[in-house]
């Protein structure tokens, strides 16, 4: 149960309109890490895609697919995730003396951090692996590989985000270097399907 009723249902168990009508709620989740998480998946079934389509063409196209297809199945849980992770950080600030950032906030925080820290590493990994694809995959399919690239990037990029917010006042929190590398592979991956796009016009 939430504070406001029964607990809503699974992301991944939700349609795409009915996603949208609840990240547009005026409710605190699900919300930007759901949104990323959304993404991630989405560009990780599109990836897939890809692979399925690229067997003639990449000896990896196999592997890649699989690899897309389990982290597409992964995204929704980890989107719910970080709506309960969240949820318990507004729960923490309205304890009494919040404001000092007790030993619960900052506990509640610190959780926090994981779900889009999470995100932002499958975020990184779909954007890889739909690189490979773009460059080597089948050509009739090279749009749909960067979209998967860029749009998981956008993801791990939304989501690294979080991580920052979340572990502000830790500079030393080894999650920071985490998040940062992940940010660098997806943003690597992208500038390779950016090139593989100039390069087949």
């Amino acid at each position: 149960m939430t504070a406001s009723g029964p607990d809503p249902a699974p992301l991944a168990e939700t349609t795409v309109g009915e996603l949208l009508a609840r990240v547009a709620a005026p409710v605190p989740a699900p919300g930007g890490g759901a949104v990323a998480a959304a993404a991630v998946g989405l560009a990780a079934a599109l990836c897939a895609m890809v692979g399925d389509l690229s067997h003639r063409h990449c000896d990896e196209a196999a592997a890649l697919a699989e690899a897309a297809r389990a982290l597409s199945r992964r995204a929704p849980d980890l989107g719910d995730d970080d709506a309960r992770a969240y949820l318990a950080v507004m729960a923490a600030r309205r304890h009494p003396g919040a404001r000092s950032i007790p030993d619960g906030l900052d506990a509640a925080l610190s959780a926090a951090a994981e779900p889009p820290l999470a995100i932002a590493e499958a975020g990184a990994t779909v954007a890889t692996m739909a690189a490979r694809l773009a460059v080597a995959g089948n050509p009739a399919v090279r749009g749909d590989a960067v979209t998967a690239v860029l749009v998981a990037a956008a993801g791990c990029e939304a989501a690294a985000a979080l991580v920052d917010i979340d572990l502000d006042g830790h500079p030393a929190d080894p999650r920071r270097a985490t998040v940062a590398a992940a940010r660098q592979r997806s943003r690597a991956a992208a500038g390779t399907a950016r090139q593989a796009l100039e390069a087949a016009r």
